[in-house]
């Protein structure tokens, strides 16, 4: 404040320096409210599999991650280095060295294929586990699926003082005076890149946390996704409850960030569910049961109002005799309250019953495309007009399930139908949970200490905690597309597979993790003289100990030697869904690495890339591998719906074999010309067309320094 009074002292107008004096005073009285938090040192990723050249970036491994140096030389094993900040020289065995990335630098990043797990040859679907530093991971994410994943279920560090995470690779305490702005950064930037991969339209970011950081991250979550609507619920998942200073703790917290027109399904909920203060005639529905779930266009909730989205305040126009909509309106300017009047036609704006100025859920444009489809509908009449009711994508889509007869349409163009079979009352979930399966001692370290025959991992989520969160938001969406990048013991993907037991979906999963080793393991093997990147280190870390096992051994139904895994999952199926049967699925094990952007662009890295390219088409059937290691001048591949033109010189041939493969949904064109590229995509009835290498490339190396909300 002292600078600020220095710089108001030096204005010559005596009356605006008083002025501008008095206005800074009343802000130093105001309290300040938001989160603030500080930002750390970048974080650096070892890269273990990376050679080491000249001008590489290097740390020592046994040593402190940020204190890095640049490769001036290397002779035999022997590199000659200068320090980045000290600039001083110095020698180091090439063993002893590991390639670092420094945040927001550019990166390249491809996909090392590891290992796979095939149960069910005969169909498409595969999920994906990715070894990996979560914020580079995200980052390719980001290039692949960017807007279009529906559930994000992370479980992250709950900072709360074991010495059970690391930044920059050192552990953070609870003596670290700085530990909770250091969770904070950690979080920030990897929730901004997970906010960019998720469908704004219709998805949920679904976060655990516990009491240590739950006020911190629901601040967080606000600044994040300040259009997004926002709720908490408590689970119980240790009814004995832990011990800690003060209360012993027997629940956690479970933010869901509902973005767009995503909202909680109903669904055939047990008694357990039910309490004294949640059984009431409201939360149940039994016509919703019979019908198609119909929701208000009205947006509810926090970041509502017209301030929040101008383009979805507009008017409805609507003819009162035949109760149809007639005419949309364009967005109504601001200091505009009403639109044209159109005669003999009622206008119907989003005003709350206050009178206050809301929104609806989409767009004029968009409202056009679901009236088309039969998706809106008028309801009853009120003082203001109608209520207009459309149908959320997940209720649309489950029209078109084996579940449901679609009849026809009403006069005013909307669907009628009805669900096939038995009806059962469907209800809403309450925001405290006290689900025995959820008990995380029984249902998440048992069933892994069963699975692996060990009790390292701890603190594993319930799988039916994982499951029953993640349900209510894909249950309607059986080829839902779902991400978890702190995967920690695979529970997320184990949950996706019991889900489409289930009810016969389709949905992805991808998981992240590191492959770090406990501090005891780490000082045991370096006891022994390993590293970090060695053999035996790496194979004990988490990401090969604990979720891959058992990721194999949940779809194979197995423990870690081969004997059939005993019980039966909690289901509701009319079937019981025996462990030893495993799940009907498959799953790839990548680790990520980087390359050369000069050998990516000049052709010569399409095998490490072709992994890549099978994600970004969607990851269906086996991934492909090129068996002799020569690069063909194009690949198509109806199994996995896309095709790759190598050498745009073979394009006519490449054409003619595309037509008739109706399967191919995703063309990939090499080629360093846009004009070539457009030239070609005119010629091709593809759905996506992308261009490589320059797609690749240039959406990397604008990854420097990004970090836009």
């Amino acid at each position: 404040m002292a600078a600020i009074n220095d710089l108001i002292d030096q204005i010559e107008d005596q009356g605006l320096r008083e002025r501008i004096k008095a206005e800074v005073e009343k802000m130093n009285k105001q309290k300040k409210f938001g989160l603030v938090f500080e930002e750390h040192i970048p974080e650096c990723t070892p890269l273990y599999d990376i050679p080491i050249k000249r001008g590489s970036t290097v740390a020592l491994k046994s040593g402190d991650i940020k204190e890095t140096y640049s490769v001036i030389s290397i002779n035999d094993d022997v590199a000659s280095c200068r320090n980045k900040v000290s600039r001083e020289t110095a020698e180091f065995s090439l063993d002893d060295l590991v390639s670092v990335a420094e945040f927001g630098e550019p990166i390249y990043p491809y996909l090392k294929p590891i290992d796979e797990v095939e149960n069910a040859p005969d169909s498409d679907l595969w999920h994906t586990l990715i070894e990996a530093d979560n914020y580079h991971a995200l980052q390719l994410l980001e290039y692949l699926y960017a807007g279009k994943v529906d559930c994000i279920y992370i479980d992250p560090p709950y900072n709360t003082g074991a010495r059970d995470w690391k930044y920059n690779n050192d552990y953070v305490d609870g003596n670290d005076n700085y530990r909770h702005s250091k969770w904070l950064s950690m979080m920030e930037k990897r929730l901004l890149l997970a906010k960019k991969l998720l469908n704004p339209k219709d998805s949920v970011l679904i976060v655990t946390i516990d009491e240590k950081e739950y006020l911190h991250l629901g601040c967080l979550l606000e600044d994040i996704f300040p259009e997004s609507y926002i709720q908490m619920v408590s689970d119980v998942i240790n009814p004995k409850g832990v011990a800690r200073s003060g209360f012993r703790r027997n629940d956690e917290y479970i933010f869901f960030i509902m973005n767009g027109s995503c909202q909680p399904a109903r669904l055939p909920l047990g008694n357990e569910w039910s309490s004294s203060a949640n059984t009431s005639n409201s939360d149940f529905n039994p016509s919703v049961s019979n019908n198609p779930q119909w929701t208000s266009m009205m947006r509810r909730g926090s970041n509502s109002s017209r301030e929040h989205s101008p383009g979805c305040y507009y008017p409805i126009y609507v003819d009162p005799e035949s109760k149809q909509i007639k005419e949309i309106g364009a967005p109504i300017p601001n200091g505009n309250h009403n639109g044209p009047n159109i005669k003999g036609l009622i206008q119907i704006l989003p005003i709350r019953t206050n009178g206050a100025e809301g929104c609806w859920q989409v767009s004029s444009n968009e409202l056009k495309k679901r009236i088309e489809q039969g998706r809106v509908r008028l309801g009853k009449q009120t003082s203001y007009g109608f209520v207009v009711n459309y149908l959320p994508d997940g209720a649309y889509s489950e029209l078109f399930t084996d579940n449901w007869s679609i009849d026809g349409k009403a006069e005013d163009g909307s669907l009628i139908a009805h669900r096939i079979g038995e009806v059962s009352e469907l209800r809403v979930a309450p925001t405290q949970w006290k689900i025995a399966s959820h008990n995380a001692s029984e249902n998440g370290s048992s069933y892994i200490a069963k699975i692996l025959n060990d009790d390292r991992f701890s603190f594993p989520k319930s799988l039916y905690a994982t499951h029953d969160a993640i349900r209510f938001f894909v249950a309607n969406k059986p080829d839902a597309l779902v991400l978890d990048f702190f995967a920690g013991s695979g529970t997320t993907l184990h949950a996706v597979n019991l889900l489409n037991a289930e009810d016969g979906g389709h949905r992805r999963c991808i998981l992240v993790t590191n492959n770090e080793v406990s501090e005891a393991e780490a000082k045991s093997l370096t006891a022994q003289g390993y590293k970090p990147g060695d053999n035996e280190w790496e194979k004990l870390g988490i990401a090969r100990y604990v979720t891959w096992p058992r990721t194999v051994c949940s779809i194979e139904g197995h423990d870690v030697n081969g004997n059939p895994l005993k019980g039966d999952y909690i289901s509701n199926t009319e079937e019981p869904l025996h462990m030893a049967d495993g799940f009907k699925a498959n799953a790839k094990y990548f680790k990520l690495g980087f390359l050369n952007s000069t050998e990516v662009a000049l052709g010569f890295r399409f095998k490490e890339m072709l992994p890549l390219i099978w994600m970004k088409a969607g990851a269906a059937g086996k991934c492909p591998v090129l068996e002799n290691g020569e690069i063909p001048p194009y690949l198509i591949l109806p199994e996995n719906k896309f095709a790759v033109l190598t050498d745009e010189n073979y394009f006519a041939m490449f054409r003619e074999e595309l037509q008739g493969k109706n399967e191919i949904d995703t063309v990939f064109l090499v080629t360093d010309y846009e004009t070539n590229y457009r030239s070609m995509v005119k010629d091709l009835n593809a759905k996506k067309t992308y261009q490589l290498y320059r797609d690749y490339l240039d959406n990397f190396r604008i990854n420097k320094g990004r970090r836009s909300k």
